[in-house]
Formats: structure tokens, C-alpha cells, sequence
């Protein structure tokens, strides 16, 4: 019988794009060096788990649970993480490659960022409040009737937001990026 369920497991230098992990939980793991681009995790829960050093890029998570996962030097290009499932949906990627992504009507509370690209990435009714975006390129980053309340935005860049269209009470910016909340008025800040 195929094993459904592995905890504490350390998995490095894998190809899990050539091994069938749909409707599999891994509790407590740390993925190192592993490929997972293109990969089908349909229906598959990571609880508790590391990712470090792992390609991402165009995975299909519809229904994966993402519940308290760690990304760190991680390459996710294109993944369109509003298909997982979003029961106990925790995740923070650290020096992480999203480019592309989507987190579109995501609950995303209190997740961090950190010197991460996000260029492109959708977040459209997203719920950011109390989220840390820091040192992270958000260049053509789209944020649509998104929840910013409390959001750090202080050592950002590129980013280009509508005060008008997105809920951003509290939300903290640095002086030079400024420019990325008036963009739309079209004026010159010197």
C-alpha cells in the first residue's frame, strides 16, 4: 500500500516533477535542492514544512494545503497560489523568485515578504493587513480593492498603488516611495 502520510523527513535533491505526490500530507519536512516546476500537487498538504533552494515555477497547488510553510531562496514563477486551499492558509518567503504569481482574494494576514521579486504579481482583493513586504521588487505588482491596513512598505520599491482603490489606513512608506501612491496624478516629485 503507497504510503499517504511522512513527517519529519529531510528531502534533498529530489525531482518531484517526475513523481506523483497528489493526495499525499507532509507534516513537519524541509524540502532542500528539490524540483517541483510544472509539478501536479492537486490535493496535496504541507503542514509545518521547509522549502529551501526549490524551483516552483508553474506547480499546480489546486487544493494544496499551504498551513505554516516556509519558502526561502525558493523560485516560484507563475504559480497561482488563490487555487490552494485556504483552510489554515499560512505561508513567508524569504529571498524567494514570485514573478507572476497570483494571491488574488487570498487571505494573506500577517505574511511576510522579504527580500523578495514579486514584479507582476497579482493582488487583486487580497487581505495584506499586517503583512511586511521588505526589500521586495514590486514592479507592475497589481493591487486592486486590496486590504493594505498595516502593511510595511518602508524599504520597497517599484511598487505603484491607488490610495483610491485599496484600503491602506495605517500602512507604513518610506519618503521615496512616495511616488508609487501618486503615480496616477501624473505630477513631478522632487
Amino acid at each position: 500500500m503507497e504510503q499517504r502520510f511522512t513527517e519529519n523527513k529531510v528531502f534533498e535533491k529530489i525531482d518531484f516533477s517526475v513523481i506523483d505526490i497528489t493526495k499525499k500530507e507532509f507534516d513537519t519536512c524541509s524540502f532542500i535542492n528539490c524540483n517541483f516546476s510544472n509539478t501536479n500537487l492537486i490535493d496535496t498538504s504541507f503542514i509545518q514544512c521547509s522549502f529551501e533552494n526549490c524551483n516552483f515555477s508553474m506547480a499546480k497547488i489546486k487544493n494544496t494545503g499551504l498551513k505554516d510553510v516556509k519558502f526561502k531562496n525558493c523560485k516560484l514563477l507563475g504559480v497561482n497560489f488563490s487555487e490552494c486551499n485556504k483552510f489554515l492558509l499560512l505561508v513567508d518567503f524569504v529571498d524567494c523568485y514570485l514573478n507572476l504569481a497570483s494571491f488574488y482574494k487570498l487571505k494573506l494576514k500577517n505574511t511576510k515578504f522579504k527580500n523578495c521579486s514579486l514584479r507582476e504579481v497579482d493582488f487583486i482583493e487580497a487581505d495584506l493587513s499586517n503583512s511586511i513586504f521588505d526589500n521586495c521588487d514590486l514592479a507592475s505588482a497589481v493591487f486592486e480593492n486590496t486590504n493594505l491596513e498595516k502593511v510595511d512598505f518602508r524599504t520597497s520599491f517599484n511598487y505603484a498603488l491607488d490610495p483610491e482603490l485599496n484600503r491602506i489606513k495605517r500602512a507604513k512608506f518610506s519618503t521615496s516611495g512616495i511616488i508609487g501612491l501618486l503615480g496616477k496624478y501624473n505630477i513631478d516629485v522632487e
